[in-house]
């Protein structure tokens, strides 16, 4: 049963990748503002940091499934 979810593990992109990491890298890539065109949350708009949004992506699962995609199309 343990190896399955090793390879699981494996074979997911996200794995070992911290939000921080994840937010920091779209940041420096899109900025606050293409940021909030691609994902549309409020975090991103208004009086963003990184501190406060990493605050909302913890507490919202849809949010951070949205960041993650995107985070996963931007390093293909």
């Amino acid at each position: 049963m343990q190896d399955k979810q090793d390879q699981k593990q494996l074979n997911n992109p996200l794995h070992g990748v911290k939000l921080a990491d994840i937010l920091e890298f779209l940041v420096e890539k899109y900025g606050f503002k293409e940021l909030s065109l691609q994902v549309n949350i409020n975090c991103f708009k208004s009086n963003p940091t990184i501190k406060s949004s990493l605050k909302f992506l913890r507490r919202t699962p849809w949010a951070r499934e949205k960041v993650e995609q995107l985070y996963l199309q931007s390093i293909k």
